[in-house]
């Protein structure tokens, strides 16, 4: 049926239920649920003043701290073109109902406002009874009330769609999302329009988590290495765990509502609760916990030994192991991409082979929020690293046995790789010291470098055992 003969037919059927005669028919459930809520508040269905209205000032502080402030622009990109050439306005509230922002066509709002749908009035369902915000934010779920189906006959000559927004850090209601218009302008597709508005608003608010989260993370990180051998986490302000050591010992979100120093972990342990500047940390006092081992082996074939137990990695394994190595605060798995494959990466190809890993290395070494290294891990590359800047050019090329994974394509590790065998040489050269120099031409790095044969040749003492095949080595390379 057309939308004025479906109002026809629900303004009849309101004035049976509600005139307290016999009732042939009823509503449907979710209308008639919200009649009952709404009558249970003592909402008058004749009430013929506005809501509760609050003032401007107190409107603007409300949207000033709202986290749906920050999707605004997505949402007026979506719905306010569509609800203005559909003669409807498009409306957010917060999560008690109460209109924070209202946008759509100027005739529009002017009869809006004879019913007080404007900003600032709270349309809760214990305010004005069943409506499209109000009743969304009862039920958690997109609704659509259309004109007799409002309790409130002054608003019989609207209909509305509306959908909640959630928060995606607690999952709480934040708001709602609706299309409001004149009785003649309903609309079947409101319904859709405002759950997918509510969704993308969700998922950009998702978005911004995910990059406060990683920010969070990174300055703070040094807090839970600091703990050494001592368990921690690292929590949201809203108590969800980012990390912790070792693996998998906490829920995914803990309780810091309360603001208590110390927490019960609900397994007969308890937690002491550090306030930091974004988040808290969590840590067990006097508790130990036995850190794995792993040493990697990246020049040559490479190796990793967790415990004294050697296992051989393929080349992308070795990867992986190589940038958590080089980056101890950890990397996302779009980071990780991005150091492996450039561009053209896809993060479901890093996740896939980080579980594969964990499973080949076992519990204890590799976290997942961030993907980091948790064992005591040591590595050839940051050994023959640190003997560089210890100035201890003997360590470093004892260490040094050729290129870091020469057959790796990975962006970041080709420029680790180049600038770790410049620096290396450079050094040689600069040391003009016979054996140094010597004990570089030895790698396949040095084996075939003109300078350092140059080099060789203008330091070793012409009694020297070397110096035959330094020359030999010198005239090959220079033809």
């Amino acid at each position: 049926m057309d939308a004025p003969e479906r109002a026809r037919r629900l303004s009849e059927l309101y004035d049976e239920v509600l005139g307290g005669g016999r009732v042939p028919r009823v509503p449907r459930p979710l209308v008639a649920a919200s009649w009952e809520r709404s009558l249970a508040a003592a909402v008058d269905p004749e009430l013929d003043a506005p809501p509760v209205v609050v003032g401007t000032d107190q409107v603007e502080e409300i949207r000033e701290s709202h986290p749906l402030r920050a999707v605004l622009p997505v949402l007026r990109q979506t719905l306010t073109t569509i609800a203005d050439e559909a003669s409807h306005i498009m409306i957010i509230t917060d999560a008690q109902g109460m209109i924070l922002w209202r946008e759509g066509a100027a005739d529009v709002r002017r009869q809006a406002d004879r019913i007080a749908l404007s900003e600032g009035a709270v349309w809760s369902e214990d305010q004005i009874g069943t409506n499209g915000m109000g009743t969304a934010l009862a039920v958690g779920e997109p609704v659509q009330i259309h004109s007799a189906e409002h309790l409130v006959r002054r608003i019989h000559e609207w209909t509305c769609a509306a959908a909640p927004v959630h928060d995606p850090d607690t999952g709480k209601l934040i708001g709602a999302v609706d299309v409001s218009g004149p009785l003649r302008t309903v609309h079947p597709a409101m319904v859709a329009l405002v759950t997918a508005a509510a969704q993308l608003a969700e998922g950009q608010l998702r978005v911004r988590m995910a990059a406060a989260d990683e920010l969070l993370r990174v300055r703070n990180m040094r807090h839970l290495v600091a703990l050494g051998n001592e368990p921690g986490a690292l929590l949201t302000p809203t108590g969800r765990v980012l990390a912790v050591q070792p693996l998998e010992w906490l829920p995914d979100r803990l309780d810091v509502s309360d603001g208590a120093s110390r927490i019960d972990l609900g397994d007969g342990r308890e937690g002491v609760v550090e306030q930091l500047d974004e988040g808290f940390l969590l840590r067990l006092p006097g508790t130990r916990v036995r850190r794995s081992s792993l040493r990697l082996k990246l020049f040559g074939q490479p190796v990793a030994i967790v415990g004294g137990r050697e296992i051989a990695l393929t080349l992308r394994r070795a990867e992986v192991l190589a940038l958590l190595l080089l980056h101890p605060s950890g990397l996302t798995a779009e980071q990780l991409m991005l150091q492996l494959y450039g561009d053209e990466g896809n993060p479901t190809t890093v996740r896939a082979e980080m579980h594969r890993l964990r499973n080949l290395v076992g519990s204890g070494v590799l976290d997942t929020k961030p993907y980091r290294i948790i064992a005591e891990v040591s590595g050839d590359i940051t050994d023959v690293r640190k003997a560089l800047r210890d100035g201890d050019l003997a360590t470093a090329l004892e260490l040094y046995t050729g290129p870091l994974l020469e057959r790796s394509d990975a962006p970041a590790l080709r420029t680790e790789r180049d600038e770790l065998d410049a620096t290396l040489r450079r050094a040689v050269l600069d040391s003009t010291d016979a054996d140094l120099l010597w004990q570089f031409a030895q790698t396949p790095t040095g084996a075939e470098d003109l300078e350092i044969f140059e080099a060789l040749v203008a330091v070793l003492p012409p009694a020297d055992h070397r110096r035959a095949a330094v020359t030999a080595r010198l005239h090959r390379l220079s033809d």
